[in-house]
């Protein structure tokens, strides 16, 4: 495909989709209020009012949606650039799973010895006694 060219719009020479006249429609639903739209599939139709006629008999006769939308697929513009999707720049510190804070932490408090707070009592631990220090019972 050609940059810029828009997803499903005919190549020249291409024959009409559906017979002379009709074009394809693409058609996204809602089935609750706050879901996403989805992709319910796609009708062929002469016009866009038609091509809503058919989205609604097909996709919301039986109240299975709450909203559709009716696209015309030659107006969807596709983006496969891998340059523009796929920047040369290392992010990963940016994503959440990339930087796991807890096993720096306990690898620091291995280095210096000291042990992991108590969180329930709020209380510091006590130091480690010191070499040659008795225990006292």
């Amino acid at each position: 495909m050609l940059p810029g060219r828009a997803a499903g719009a005919p190549e020249p020479g291409d024959a009409p989709v559906g017979g002379p006249g009709l074009e394809p429609f693409e058609v996204f639903r809602q089935e609750r209020e706050g879901e996403p739209m989805r992709h319910g599939g796609s009708v062929v139709a002469p016009d866009p009012t038609l091509a809503l006629h058919y989205a609604r008999e097909l996709y919301s006769r039986r109240g299975e949606s709450l909203r559709l939308w009716v696209i015309r697929r030659a107006d969807i513009v596709e983006l496969d650039d891998q340059d523009l999707l796929n920047p040369p720049l290392d992010r990963s510190f940016k994503k959440p799973g990339g930087y796991v804070m807890r096993d720096k932490l306990a690898q620091a408090r291995e280095r210096t010895g000291q042990a992991k707070r108590v969180a329930s009592t709020g209380r510091r631990p006590k130091p480690p006694a010191a070499a040659g220090e008795a225990e006292q019972g």
